[in-house]
């Protein structure tokens, strides 16, 4: 288990820290000069191998999760005030990239005393992609907890930040496509068995429809155009599932979803996460694990983690 926590984590931090130069591009430009290796200084000012809002993001609901052995909202929410305010769990000790919902929502936790499962904006235009690029944990914790649930417990954690129903899905449909892949299943169909668990729950047709071509197995079937790449979280899980599903090797999902543009980071991470789980740490580049910013405290969390999910 400790190796696939790595390989997941690991990937998903490789695939945020390819995407942080590039981040903002359109694709037209990335199409000209593609992401091929990871670089720096691009978008944010950064050195080689810096990672995002969301891997730290990710690392404060791991710490949460190991420290406190359970969900505990308020934890969390801590530890990402502590982030925003104070640079913990950042890679180089400053915030340098931080979503328009995900600080609201800090404000509202830690200003306005709005307890943390209220936090998250409900709204229509409440629907970027910031919780589901920190819940890839909670496969892991989850994993052999009753669907109920898992269900709870997913829009708990989302709402944190992000509490509409539509992101509430995507981060099921995440969540629940990574614990298949742990049980050993291919993507294909870690992805059908996924979309069984959505249609089996009572949810309104609005929320579902955004999902539509997750949902009817056309997603593989897209053509790049038809694929878009913004915050929007509908935008990131299909994009996310369109490289997945048309590429061979993780070096290949990810830079294709990198080099699809706009919030390179956050695509390039939530498909390194998936792909980690697919192909496995050695299939990671050595060159993308070793270039990452703390690395040994990154492997030191995920030994600390396994820990946790082995005595589960």
């Amino acid at each position: 288990m400790r190796s696939r926590i790595e390989s997941a984590v690991l990937g998903f931090c490789a695939g945020d820290a390819l995407g942080v130069p590039a981040e903002f591009k359109p694709r037209e430009t990335l199409d000209l000069d593609p992401v091929k290796e990871m670089t720096g200084y691009g978008t944010h000012h950064q050195p080689p191998g810096t990672w995002s809002d969301d891997s730290s993001l990710m690392f404060c609901l791991m710490e949460s999760l190991i420290i406190q052995e359970k969900i505990d909202l308020y934890d969390l929410a801590d530890r990402f005030g502590n982030w925003l305010e104070h640079g913990d769990w950042t890679p180089h000790g400053v915030v340098f990239d931080v979503g328009i919902a995900t600080r609201k929502a800090i404000q509202n936790y830690r200003e306005d005393a709005i307890p943390p499962e209220l936090a998250g904006g409900a709204g229509e235009f409440s629907n970027g992609n910031g919780s589901l690029m920190r819940i890839l944990p909670l496969a892991f914790f989850l994993r052999n907890k009753e669907l109920e649930s898992r269900i709870e417990s997913v829009a708990q954690v989302s709402s944190v930040t992000h509490r509409h129903p539509v992101s509430i899905i995507a981060c099921l449909l995440y969540t629940e496509i990574a614990i298949h892949l742990l049980d050993g299943d291919p993507l294909p169909d870690s992805i059908s068995k996924a979309v069984e668990t959505i249609g089996g729950m009572n949810l309104h047709n609005e929320d579902l429809q955004p999902f539509s071509r997750i949902l009817n197995g056309e997603i593989s079937k897209l053509k790049r155009e038809e694929i878009q790449s913004s915050g929007y979280v509908v935008h990131t899980l299909e994009a996310s599932l369109w490289c997945l599903l048309t590429s061979g090797s993780f070096e290949e999902a990810v830079l294709k979803a990198v080099n699809l543009g706009e919030d390179t980071d956050t695509t390039g991470a939530v498909t390194g996460g998936l792909a980690g789980l697919i192909y496995g740490l050695d299939r990671v580049p050595e060159v993308w694990v070793t270039a990452l910013a703390r690395l040994d405290d990154i492997k030191a969390l995920c030994t600390r983690f396994n820990r946790l999910i082995s005595a589960s």
